[in-house]
C-alpha cells in the first residue's frame, strides 16, 4: 500500500485535528502507524497520548477501513484526495503541526495550492441579520472582484452570504466541510454546495458519506484559519464558534478582522471583543486586501466630503475664520482679529466675496446669509451646513 492510499485509510481511522495521532504520524509515517493498527501488540508502547478503549476503537476502524473503496466512491462523484507529498498540498496547512490534516479531500476542479496563497475567511453566525449577511455578500462580492479566492465552511447565515455574494462576482469560493465532500450538508444548502463544487471548491478532512458531529464544526475552523491569509469575523457572539476561527488565525499568525455592528447586538458582542484584542476593524474588501495584501494594495484614503473652503488658501481661510458670525464689521476689526494689516484684510474679503463667503455692506462686511435663512438664523456657513 502508498503513503497516499494510507493517508486515505486513517482519515477513516483518526479524528480531524488529533494531535497524538500527528505525533504517530511523524514516528511510523502512515504505511507504519496503519501497520501498527491493524496489528495488535505491535509497536503498541509508542502509542501514547490515548486511553486503550480509544486505541481499540482506533485498531477496529483500522481493520474495516477500505481506501481503495472510498477512493473509487470519490472519483464516482467527482472527488479527489490530496496528501502532504502532492503537489496541490497547501504548504501553510503545516503551520498546524501535530493538528496537522492527515490529508484532504478535494471536489471541485481547481488548484488548492494555488488558490490558498490568496485567500481570506469570511465567517460568522449562522442566524444572522440581515445587517450581517448583506455585509458577507458584500465583502465577498468585492474580494472576489479584486481577485481573491473567499474561504468558509457552507453553513446557514454569515457563510452561505459570504459564499454568495462571491457566486454572483463570478469569483471563486471554498468551502471546508465538516462532513465528506459528497455529503450535502447542511440539507437547505444542497444547491449552494452544488455550484461551489461546480465553480470553486468543496474540502473536507472525512472520507465520502462521512456525517458532520460538533466537534468536527470546531475543528475544520483551524483548516479554515490555516488556509487563508486572513479571516474577517461578520457577526458572532460570545461563544460563536466563529470565535474559534479567529482565534486560531490569530494564533497562526494570521491577520484577524472583524465587522462592527450595532453596540447593543447580542449577534455582535464576540466582534467587538475581538475588536479589542488585537483584531482590526474592517469595513469594506479594500480595508481586508490592505492587511493582508501585497505591498502596495492599499485601500483608497477615507475622508468627509470636500467643503468649498477646503479650497480656500491659508490665508483667505484666516480671514474667513476672524469674521464673526451674525453681524457686520469693519475691515480693521477682521485685521485685528486675523492678526494681519488691513491691506491684506480687505483683497482676500474681496476673494471671498467673489467666492460666495461674504457680503459687503458700504465700508463693512459680513458673512452669507444663506438664501433660505432670510433671518440670518441658520448655521454659520463656513461649516459647510448645519
Amino acid at each position: 500500500m502508498s503513503e497516499h492510499t494510507a493517508r486515505a485509510a486513517l482519515t477513516r481511522v483518526l479524528e480531524p485535528g488529533e494531535e497524538h495521532a500527528g505525533r504517530w504520524l511523524r514516528r511510523f509515517g502512515a504505511e507504519g502507524l496503519l501497520h501498527v493498527l491493524r496489528e495488535p501488540g505491535t509497536a503498541a508502547p509508542e502509542l501514547t497520548g490515548v486511553g486503550a478503549d480509544r486505541l481499540a476503537g482506533y485498531r477496529r476502524r483500522a481493520l474495516a477501513a477500505d481506501p481503495d473503496r472510498d477512493l473509487e466512491t470519490a472519483a464516482a462523484a467527482g472527488a479527489r484526495f490530496i496528501g502532504p507529498q502532492d503537489p496541490e498540498w497547501p504548504s501553510q496547512l503545516d503551520d498546524l503541526a501535530d493538528a496537522r490534516p492527515i490529508g484532504l479531500w478535494l471536489r471541485g476542479p481547481h488548484n488548492l495550492r494555488m488558490w490558498a496563497l490568496r485567500s481570506v475567511a469570511v465567517v460568522g453566525a449562522r442566524a444572522c441579520t440581515p445587517y450581517g449577511a448583506q455585509m458577507a455578500a458584500t465583502l465577498g462580492a468585492g474580494l472576489a472582484e479584486q481577485g481573491w479566492v473567499v474561504l468558509s465552511g457552507a453553513a446557514y447565515g454569515i457563510d452561505g452570504a459570504a459564499h454568495r455574494g462571491v457566486l454572483a462576482a463570478g469569483g471563486a469560493t471554498a468551502a471546508v466541510l465538516a462532513c465528506g465532500v459528497d455529503t450535502g450538508y447542511p440539507r437547505g444548502h444542497a444547491g449552494l454546495l452544488r455550484r461551489i463544487a461546480r465553480q470553486g471548491l468543496l474540502i473536507g478532512e472525512l472520507p465520502p458519506g462521512s456525517h458532520p458531529t460538533p466537534s468536527r464544526f470546531v475543528l475544520r475552523n483551524r483548516v479554515i484559519a490555516a488556509l487563508s491569509r486572513g479571516t474577517v469575523v461578520v457577526e458572532a457572539a460570545l461563544r460563536s464558534g466563529s470565535l474559534v476561527t479567529a482565534r486560531a488565525a490569530q494564533r497562526l499568525g494570521r491577520a484577524t478582522m472583524g465587522v462592527p455592528g450595532p453596540a447593543t447586538s447580542a449577534l455582535s458582542a464576540g466582534v467587538h471583543e475581538l475588536l479589542r484584542g488585537e483584531a482590526v476593524l474592517v469595513t469594506d474588501a479594500a480595508e481586508i486586501v490592505e492587511l493582508v495584501g501585497d505591498m502596495g494594495e492599499l485601500a483608497p484614503a477615507r475622508r468627509g466630503p470636500v467643503l468649498a473652503r477646503d479650497l480656500l488658501p491659508p490665508a483667505a481661510t484666516r480671514v474667513l475664520e476672524a469674521l464673526p458670525y451674525g453681524r457686520t464689521v469693519g475691515a480693521g476689526e477682521v485685521a485685528f482679529a486675523a492678526g494681519t494689516d488691513t491691506d491684506e484684510v480687505i483683497g482676500r474679503l474681496y476673494e471671498l466675496h467673489s467666492l460666495g463667503f461674504v457680503e459687503r455692506h458700504g465700508d463693512d462686511w459680513r458673512l452669507t446669509t444663506p438664501p433660505d435663512d432670510p433671518g440670518g438664523q441658520s448655521s454659520d456657513p463656513r461649516r459647510g451646513g448645519p
